[in-house]
């Protein structure tokens, strides 16, 4: 045994010298390794001065990595020294072994380097987790506590900075994220939104020169007054994001228009019949139109009986939800509702135009013209076709098409026309023809589309003119905006620079902030440990900003 204990020392300790293993114990559940320092002498940790006088000794027993699926449990024999300087405050101190041990640890060096790197890798509870299945056992805090005590990285200064807001609650408190746009990796965290905060820290680094960031004026003052020398680059989506609620605004005003693409029928109407007998589905409705008129006809006698709700309740079997809502109800028609409504959307409603025009020309085969309308991009089953023609042949009044939603008409115009089916470009012209203000609409996005895609951000001048021009009050508030942050503008739609990765790191702090508060795991990968302040960051809102005490789980697992 002798002869292979120094070999055991270059196993089992291969990068640390100055230790001798004195013996080796194997079990089943553990490895356990007696050993003991041969330096002559420590070092003061206070004063440096090295001594050889020994005070006495003691057994440390630091956790180590385990080996062969067995803990490796060292057993430690440490001395105690005698300090040689009188001067020094410190009369004795312990020796620690380079590599192996520091002061008021219980795992070794290399133990404490793996979690690290299981933390780095995993957060706090899912490498706690991780670590448990390779038989160590360690908290979350811990391992938290692990990587706030790794040095801090050299970072060059970023030359593009990206900002955004982030929630670490939501609607009460927001902090602000600063990521270099380069480098794809966090910079820093500020604990509020304020347009101070970001002017003081950009302030502190004169090397930037371009700061992308959303339409948000906090953020368009903060780097006004922080780096007057960067360029202000507004991030694309946003600015399409913007044009787009505006354009749906646009349409819903004009939403009149949209019946062109409904047939005028009413010349070939019959007289409205009674609303006793103009149900829209006659043939599965009057039975349960007949039984809600009598039930409403027997709550009200009971009342003007004088019963009460409760009593009548009892009487019919009814809740006293359903009883409130007949005796509420001042006629029957009014608890008409869901299978009565017919304005429910289906996949055959924007090709119904076509089939009603078809209908007027005598063609009656649900077949034929469940074929004519597959090439126009028709993708439901014939049964829909068949049903709405047999409802146009039992219905004692006209049935037609519903006009399209506004969203649905301002999907048509935001997308691009050769991206529309022929028959969603042949409704798109017909409400264009019929609505002047519409067809500029359609002509103003179409043409910042272009200055968006092909980068000719110096357009934008004569395009707010253009849109100045015409009768449409929601854009008239968009361009103003944008006139305001004309020169963010131009060079959103001309730099290559955009806010994603910004809008990326604030989705990874968002999947943090659920996996700090419940039990899913936040799985995430690293090149390096040279990132790990990107986690350090993310982990600095999930564990100090959103309030979250540490063991605490909200409801849902979110983070309210």
């Amino acid at each position: 045994m002798e002869e292979t204990l120094p070999r055991l020392e270059g196993l089992l300790l291969p990068s640390i010298t100055d230790v001798s293993v004195l013996s080796l114990d194997v079990s089943h559940e553990a490895i356990r390794i007696e050993a003991c320092s041969t330096a002559a002498g420590a070092a003061c940790p206070d004063c440096g001065s090295e001594s050889s006088r020994v005070h006495s000794s003691y057994l440390r027993f630091p956790a180590d990595v385990p080996s062969g699926g067995r803990q490796v449990l060292l057993h430690l024999r440490v001395r105690r020294f005698f300090c040689p300087q009188p001067s020094c405050e410190r009369l004795t101190f312990a020796e620690q072994m380079s590599g192996l041990t520091r002061r008021h640890s219980r795992w070794t060096e290399r133990l404490r380097s793996t979690l690290a790197a299981v933390g780095l890798a995993l957060v706090g509870r899912a490498g706690a987790r991780m670590a448990e299945a390779f038989g160590v056992s360690i908290s979350r805090s811990a391992v938290l506590r692990l990587l706030d005590a790794l040095p801090e990285p050299e970072v060059p200064a970023p030359r593009v900075v990206g900002v955004d807001e982030y929630a670490t609650r939501t609607g009460r408190v927001y902090g602000t994220v600063l990521v270099d746009v380069e480098t794809r990796r966090p910079v820093d965290l500020l604990p509020d939104r304020q347009a101070s905060s970001l002017a003081a820290w950009l302030a502190k680094r004169p090397g930037i020169e371009v700061v992308c960031r959303d339409r948000a004026p906090f953020f368009a003052e903060g780097a006004s007054a922080g780096a007057p020398q960067a360029v202000q680059v507004a991030d694309r989506w946003h600015l399409w994001n913007n044009l787009g609620e505006a354009a749906d605004r646009a349409v819903a005003h004009h939403r009149q228009c949209l019946r062109v693409l409904v047939p005028d029928r009413e010349e070939k109407a019959e007289e409205p019949m009674p609303p006793e007998e103009n149900a829209d589905f006659p043939w599965r409705s009057d039975r349960f139109a007949n039984r809600i008129r009598a039930r409403h006809a027997t709550v009200h006698a009971l009342l003007e009986a004088g019963h009460s709700r409760r009593s009548i309740g009892r009487q019919l079997h009814m809740t006293h939800r359903t009883v409130k809502s007949v005796a509420d109800a001042a006629k029957p028609e009014d608890l008409f509702h869901g299978q009565w409504q017919h304005n429910r959307t289906s996949v055959l409603d924007e090709y119904k135009p076509y089939l009603d025009k078809r209908w007027d020309e005598g063609c009656t085969n649900a077949w034929q013209l469940r074929e004519e309308i597959v090439p126009l991009g028709y993708r439901g089953s014939y049964g829909r076709v068949s049903a709405y023609l047999r409802e146009k042949r039992t219905s004692p009044r006209p049935v037609t098409a519903q006009p399209p939603a506004p969203r649905v008409v301002t999907r048509w115009i935001l997308s691009r026309p050769e991206t529309l089916t022929e028959s969603e470009q042949l409704r798109l012209k017909a409400v264009l023809a019929n609505c002047p203000e519409l067809d500029a609409l359609t002509g103003h996005v179409r043409s910042f589309a272009q200055m968006l895609t092909e980068r000719q951000g110096e357009r934008l001048p004569q395009w707010l003119d253009a849109v100045r021009q015409d009768d449409l009050p929601s854009l008239h508030t968009l361009a103003a905006g944008t006139d305001r942050d004309r020169d963010a503008v131009i060079a959103g739609l001309t730099l290559p620079w955009s806010s994603g990765v910004v809008e990326g790191h604030v989705n990874r702090i968002k999947m943090l902030k659920r996996a700090r508060c419940s039990d899913m795991p936040a799985s995430l990968s690293y090149a390096s440990e040279s990132c790990w302040r990107t986690d350090r960051c993310q982990m600095r809102a999930v564990t100090s900003s959103h309030g979250c005490v540490p063991g605490e789980r909200r409801r849902g697992g979110m983070v309210r």
